[in-house]
This record gives structure tokens, sequence and C-alpha cells, in this order.
């Protein structure tokens, strides 16, 4: 599975910013998929989760309530919508995929990884 973000960017704080990843390779509908952030410093940490169904979402306690996580299986793609940013998300946001029709929250668990995408928020 090969797996790219996009949809980065700059943004004011209380803005919102949707980032999408698209996949390509194995068949997609097998396949739990993750977001992560790093920011600069920092370890890689954890932001929202799908099932493979798309019935069941996960999120982050930093993130519930702000960003909501989705899958269009006939696009091939999963998104995660965040509104109302703020500094603190500053990160570059990584997608995951794992063979696992369940959530998965640990970064070692993910099989693939797409190669990143940098968002800003200004305060």
């Amino acid at each position: 599975v090969q797996l790219q973000a996009s949809g980065g960017g700059l943004v004011q704080a209380g803005g919102s910013l949707r980032l999408s990843c698209a996949a390509s390779g194995r068949t997609f509908s097998f396949y739990a998929m993750g977001w992560f952030r790093q920011a600069p410093g920092k370890e890689r940490e954890f932001v929202a989760a799908i099932s493979w169904s798309g019935g069941t979402t996960y999120y982050a306690d930093s993130v519930k309530g702000r960003f909501t996580i989705s899958r269009d299986i006939a696009k091939n793609t999963v998104y995660l919508l965040m509104n109302s940013l703020k500094p603190e998300d500053t990160a570059v946001y990584y997608c995951a995929a794992a063979l696992r029709a369940h959530i998965v929250v640990v970064t070692t668990e993910y099989d693939y990884w797409g190669q990143g995408t940098l968002v800003t928020v200004s305060s």
C-alpha cells in the first residue's frame, strides 16, 4: 500500500483544514487507518483512527470534539477534518494503514506510512 498525504498548510488559530490520504496498491478496505502527528522536538503521537469499515473511530483526548476522521472506500481515501485549530496542533501529520479490522492506536502496529504533510497554526 502506498499512502499520499496532502492538505496541510498555514492557518490561523480557530481555522480549519482538511487533510487527505490517498491509498493505492492493495485493497484499501482491508486496512484500518490512522493519523499521527509529530511536532518539532517531540515524539510522534496518535491523533485519530478509523476501523476498516469506517464504523468505529477513536481520537486522542487533545483533538476530541475538534477533529473528525472519515474514509471513502470508493475513493481509497481517508480524511482528517480539523476544526478550531490551535497553535499546539502545529506538526507534520502522517497517515498510516494497518492490515487489521479494528481500531489501531499504536504506531508499531501500523504497516504502512505516508510521507507527512505540514500543518502550521499561527496565533
